[in-house]
């Protein structure tokens, strides 16, 4: 198998996360935070390219709206982004509304690292749209994170959600691991294994 050219995409790291109605819960956002960080430096390090993504909405909004605190990203994030090889302003819960597809092609990449929040929004919308546009994705599971829902479907704990969600990604969308297993295979240059939803399916039915 081909050594995959990755991009690390660095999903919303923002302010907004740690505060307020969005705070994420789960993994602890300080440890998923310190995973962020320790994928960019990896990356850096690794010379890979690193994309920082910054959600925005309009003036005056409630969150995320321009120049607002909960805005801008998160320090640890902030003073990484400054070396990053491009930052992406976006509207939509996917990374790919814009260029950024575009952009990818142009410098060889064929595999792209999520990391950031939240995992059951921004980044489950992304490893879902870049399946027709033909990019493999890894997601790592301790450097990502998802808040508390509940409304009239019901509720479900952060826990619930993030668990649940790597699960599903993994069987069709993404290749979910770790951070310091997708370290390794950077280092290694070396694919992550996946899933298929016929083989999750059969496992599911023997574990239940």
């Amino acid at each position: 198998m081909n050594a995959p050219r990755r991009a690390l995409i660095v999903i919303d790291a923002q302010r907004e996360y740690f505060q307020g109605p969005l705070t994420v819960q789960h993994p602890p956002r300080d440890e998923s935070l310190a995973r962020i960080a320790g994928a960019m430096d990896a990356a850096a390090g690794a010379g890979l390219p690193v994309i920082t993504v910054q959600h925005e909405t309009p003036e005056g909004a409630p969150v995320f709206a321009p120049g607002s605190e909960g805005w801008k990203l998160h320090p640890e994030i902030e003073r990484r982004a400054a070396s990053a090889s491009k930052h992406v302003i976006k509207g939509f819960s996917s990374v790919f509304a814009g260029d950024l597809a575009e952009w990818l092609r142009a410098n060889g990449v064929d595999t792209i690292t999520l990391v950031g929040y939240m995992t059951n929004n921004c980044v489950l919308a992304t490893a879902a749209a870049a399946e027709p546009l033909g990019f493999a994705v890894e997601v790592l599971s301790d450097a990502t994170g998802a808040i508390h829902l509940a409304n009239e479907a019901g509720k479900v704990s952060a826990q619930q959600v993030h668990d649940t969600l790597m699960v599903l990604l993994h069987s069709n969308w993404a290749a979910v691991t770790d951070t310091a297993t997708w370290t390794e295979a950077v280092s290694a240059h070396t694919p992550l294994d996946k899933s298929d939803l016929g083989t999750s399916a059969v496992q599911g039915q023997s574990a239940h």
